[in-house]
């Protein structure tokens, strides 16, 4: 995988989509400081410079149907959990793919697709994986980096080689058939049968639910503690901390 270091940019998704010629597919971009890092729903993503992973991979997926692109979401997810898994770090996804370790948000992840006709032709996923940082200023609910559950300071040079080597490696098992669904449900934050509260933003509630399963497009299934079904897509949802 090719990989380019900038010194700063507002989003590394923005300049991978200003200057995609400049990059093989697939290719990853990364910076020292990223000044309006976007996060999902518009949320902006706090980053300490020389401090974090801030970057974005762009491929191109070539035959693959948009209406599977919840895999290629899984996909990212499932390589930064691996990347943490090797640091000896235990985590989880939180719907849709946030990466949760000790119930703190360590990493978030945005995948932006151009679709032609009925295909994905173009991937960038952007992540931030907070690794050196301690001191967090904005009113994120529960952040934590990979120094605090360690205790050790990391070279983002040297972990961005490791991280792109995972991620280039599951980027080109796309199109095999897998367990690659089954690895993301056995993952996900709290799936473990309790009941959570949650914000129902079709029917504008609070409820007290728990998760059923995540289905392969991504539609997310909770069961409420009266009983009842429901099914939410993004950003239909929301988790109460």
């Amino acid at each position: 995988m090719q990989i380019l270091k900038i010194d700063s940019t507002t989003s590394t998704n923005t300049w991978i989509a200003a200057h995609e010629t400049e990059l093989a597919s697939p290719g990853l971009v990364y910076c020292k400081e990223q000044t309006a890092g976007r996060g999902q729903r518009g949320n902006s993503w706090e980053s300490e410079p020389g401090k974090n992973i801030t970057a974005s991979v762009v491929f191109h997926p070539g035959d693959f149907k948009a209406s599977a692109q919840f895999l290629i979401s899984e996909i990212v997810a499932l390589s930064i959990a691996e990347y943490l898994q090797k640091k000896d770090v235990s985590v989880k996804i939180k719907w849709p793919n946030d990466i949760y370790a000790e119930n703190k948000k360590i990493c978030g992840i945005l995948v932006e697709h151009v679709v032609t006709g009925r295909n994905i032709t173009r991937t960038i996923a952007g992540f931030g994986i907070n690794l050196n940082q301690t001191e967090f200023k904005s009113d994120a609910p529960n952040p934590i980096s990979l120094k605090m559950i360690t205790g050790k300071n990391y070279n983002i040079d040297e972990e961005i080689k490791e991280l792109a080597d995972i991620l280039e490696k599951n980027i080109y098992s796309l199109k095999e058939p897998g367990g690659t669904h089954t690895q993301f449900l056995s993952k996900l934050w709290r799936a473990d049968g309790q009941y959570y509260n949650f914000f129902d933003r079709k029917k504008e509630e609070r409820i007290k639910a728990r998760i059923t399963t995540v289905a392969e497009d991504g539609i997310i299934f909770l069961t409420t503690d009266s009983g009842e079904m429901r099914e939410y897509a993004f950003k239909e949802i929301e988790y109460i901390l």
